[in-house]
């Protein structure tokens, strides 16, 4: 069964059911009042006949006296303890009312009785008889105008009831249908999708702002998400194959002329095997990147402590001064302490620090400090620069801001694509000035 129409049978049922639980109810309790109502006027009634009859029964004969007060449609009865019948009357219409054998009672009694398929309201009261005892006087009046209002009561809630089902079944098949077109409509997107290739939206109306417009806006951002992550997976599996192809295709070329020549000159076997084995370690270093580029940041498996930012600055132009020869300044007004991951953090500031050395001759500046708000730390170089317009761009992956720069000089152009991802996951924000042609300013300002 389809979403609609469980909706409109769960609706319509549920409606009837409440509806029809109403009307029982209104019954019950509008019959019980008529009922108690009517018990309540026979028992008025009964007791002003008993203080007339013990008022007059001397001086006018019981029947006649009787016949003075009996119901239309019913019977009134004088009874005497262990008489099966007493003195009664009836009325024309309810002579059958005589041949009902009478009971005798102690007190006061009332009650709704049936006799041969009719109901009756009887009412039973005591009463003082002139030789001294206690005698019923007992009377019964048939119960039909009641039960007849009853009937055209039970009638009108019948069709009431049906009446109302149906704007109940309209309403409930126009909910189905307001609830179920959204979701028809993005099934219909998705299969469309699904055919073409194509990423679509749905239209949605602007003005409402329920549920069903809110989850039409997730899955248009899911979609936009989606076409983004797809465009960009497609940019880098053709940057990322471009990239490869290069040192492959170098490696190639060095090892067919190793194979054709290389025994036979020296100088030639020397170069050859110098190409490949840095083509071989510049893949290996791509490779790398590119894979903890794929990795979702919960798999990057954090370890933040509390850091004091100068020495591990320090420590890091140490070794950074040994290995490249590059001079690297440090000036700190006070001691910066940060929380972060001290692997991932070192794994940041190298790559800032040797895009400033591929980029510039001169020395590295390196200041560290803290603003009113949040600690940080700037890396300034006086190399070439990069254009305004580039600087935008310069985190895309496989970007490089100069093209025609060589592969030595310029790398892969992963490195800032990989700080961003790990300023990312450390919470920290990067900010880069530059000026073509006078140098570069990097700062990182970490979350307290």
């Amino acid at each position: 069964m389809k979403l609609r129409q469980k909706i409109n049978l769960y609706t319509a049922v549920l409606f009837v059911v409440l509806l029809i639980l109403m009307n029982v109810s209104i019954y019950l309790v509008f019959s019980n009042l008529m009922i108690t109502n009517e018990l309540d006027r026979a028992k008025a009634e009964t007791t002003k006949i008993a203080k007339d009859v013990s008022a007059n029964v001397r001086h006018i004969s019981p029947g006649e006296l009787l016949r003075a007060y009996v119901p239309i449609d019913g019977k009134i009865e004088i009874l005497k303890e262990g008489q099966g019948k007493g003195t009664a009357v009836t009325d024309e219409s309810e002579q059958r009312l005589m041949t009902r054998e009478s009971s005798f009672y102690h007190g006061e009694m009332s009650e709704i009785i049936t006799y041969q398929q009719k109901k009756y309201v009887f009412v039973s009261s005591p009463i003082v008889w002139t030789d001294g005892s206690i005698v019923n006087l007992q009377m019964m009046k048939s119960n039909q105008p009641t039960e007849d209002m009853l009937t055209v009561l039970r009638i009108v809630l019948i069709v009431v009831t049906i009446i109302a089902m149906i704007p109940v079944l309209i309403s409930s098949s126009i909910l189905s249908n307001f609830i179920a077109r959204p979701i028809r409509s993005m099934i219909n997107t998705m299969k469309e999708i699904q055919t073409s290739g194509q990423f679509k939206r749905i239209n949605l109306e602007k003005k409402s702002q329920d549920e069903l417009v809110e989850m039409g806006n997730t899955f248009n951002h899911m979609i936009d998400l989606l076409q983004a992550n797809f465009e960009k997976q497609e940019q880098f599996v053709s940057n990322a194959s471009h990239e490869l192809k290069t040192p492959l295709t170098i490696i190639e070329s060095y090892a067919s002329l190793l194979k054709r020549r290389g025994l036979e000159r020296p100088d030639l076997f020397n170069e050859s095997i110098e190409a490949i084995h840095s083509e071989a370690i510049r893949m290996k270093e791509m490779t790398e990147q590119l894979l903890l580029l794929a990795k979702n940041q919960e798999q990057w498996n954090i370890e933040k402590e509390n850091i004091n930012l100068t020495d591990t600055m320090t420590e890091l132009a140490k070794v950074y001064q040994n290995a490249y020869k590059r001079t690297v300044e440090i000036e700190s007004s006070e001691t910066v302490e940060v929380i972060s991951d001290v692997q991932k953090l070192k794994q940041l500031l190298f790559i800032f620090l040797d895009n400033a050395r591929k980029y510039s001759d001169e020395h590295i500046s390196v200041y560290i400090g803290k603003t009113s708000d949040e600690p940080y730390l700037r890396i300034e170089d006086r190399g070439i620069g990069i254009p305004k317009d580039d600087l935008p761009k310069i985190f895309d992956r496989f970007y490089r801001v100069d093209k025609a720069r060589t592969r030595k000089q310029g790398g892969s152009g992963l490195g800032l694509s990989m700080a961003k991802e790990i300023a990312d996951v450390l919470d920290i924000r990067i900010e880069i000035d530059s000026l073509e042609g006078r140098g570069t300013t990097v700062m990182l300002f970490f979350v307290i």
